[in-house]
């Protein structure tokens, strides 16, 4: 072939192949998200699923692989299952947070799931937003049978020399304080929230003597404290109110225990700073299954059992109450949403 027709070809082949490029379709948007609701596990998202009509798949690689996909609707509004404990939490949001077919830098990010709680503070179907999250899991522990006996618990802050003294966040996850905003958007919106409640969960806080823990279920504010081991009893109970308040210089008020939000919020913080999402719009709810500790004349161990075993009669409402009170910030969100999408709207 001469040099000619070489060239010819050449130039054709050129041609075709840009012409093959300029016909390929364009990748299609990213898809703009209202709001997501984080559930740990499927009886956290079951109450949300019908009422919200959340009846598109949307599949992210790196979900669980019994949860592979987001729930969502046309509105906006999707939700995930990310699975219980830090490493479950941390992966699948992060997951979420860097898919590139989503859009969530105006997306609210909504953590529904249920706890245990602290009775003085609240009590079985109460719906707790959190202004702080405080990880109860970075920290040295003697055991108590072993600690210098003037100690109140073998507990103490990473690199520290005894209970107390703060210690360093050289992990940067120890504590989180959400957007003050935010929290009293959502506090004002689901203040007067009906709450679901039982017989069971009536029977058995009347078992506890004092209010807030013997009276009706209530939307309240109050922090919460991550860490996967299941603890209970009156002396962790205590130490939970003294570490919550150590790390937050007196800011913070134990409520709930759970395992996920601190890993949660850290994944979200990751994603910030690469520009993905918007940290500041992130609330939390949690509401309570159960009691952190027993009523008078209960050991510590027949109220743990009663804490997994549905024996407390509180796991019903509060899952029914994720909904019902995270339910009306999001409804809010989607009706306003030209106001939403810029930030929280004036009271």
């Amino acid at each position: 072939m001469s040099a000619r027709r070489r060239l010819a070809a050449l130039a054709a082949s050129i041609a075709f192949a840009s012409g093959a490029q300029a016909q390929a379709p364009a990748p299609a948007p990213a898809r703009e998200i209202k709001v997501l609701v984080i559930s740990m596990f499927e009886p956290e998202a079951t109450p949300w699923i019908e009422p919200f009509g959340l009846t598109e798949r949307v599949a992210v690689p790196g979900l669980l692989l019994e949860h592979p996909a987001l729930r969502c609707n046309a509105d906006g509004v999707c939700l995930v299952v990310v699975g219980m404990g830090h490493a479950n939490a941390a992966a699948s949001t992060l997951a979420v947070a860097l898919d590139p077919k989503l859009d969530l830098r105006r997306t609210w990010f909504l953590v529904a799931g249920i706890a245990g709680i602290d009775p003085a503070q609240g009590t079985t179907g109460s719906a707790a937003w959190a202004r702080w999250l405080i990880d109860f899991g970075i920290a040295h522990e003697i055991d108590a049978r072993e600690m210098p006996g003037h100690w109140p618990t073998g507990y103490l802050g990473v690199m520290t020399r005894r209970p107390g003294e703060k210690p360093k966040f050289d992990y940067q996850t120890e504590a989180f304080r959400l957007d003050e905003a935010l929290l009293q958007a959502a506090l004002r919106l689901t203040r007067d929230v009906p709450l679901a409640d039982t017989p069971e969960a009536r029977a058995y806080r009347a078992r506890y003597r004092k209010a807030p823990a013997n009276r009706p279920p209530q939307v309240i504010q109050c922090d919460t404290l991550a860490g996967d081991t299941w603890w209970h009893g009156h002396r962790l109970g205590t130490h939970a109110r003294a570490w919550t308040k150590l790390l937050s210089d007196g800011e913070a008020t134990y409520c709930t225990t759970q395992q996920e939000d601190n890993a949660t919020a850290n994944a979200l913080a990751r994603a910030a700073a690469a520009g993905r999402v918007d940290l500041k719009r992130l609330a939390v709810l949690r509401t309570a299954s159960n009691f952190d500790r027993p009523h008078p004349g209960q050991s510590a161990q027949a109220s743990l059992l009663a804490s997994t075993n549905g024996g407390s009669g509180g796991f019903a409402p509060a899952t029914e109450n994720l909904a019902r009170v995270g339910g009306a910030l999001v409804r809010d969100i989607v009706a306003r949403w030209p106001l939403w999408r810029e930030g929280v709207p004036p009271p």
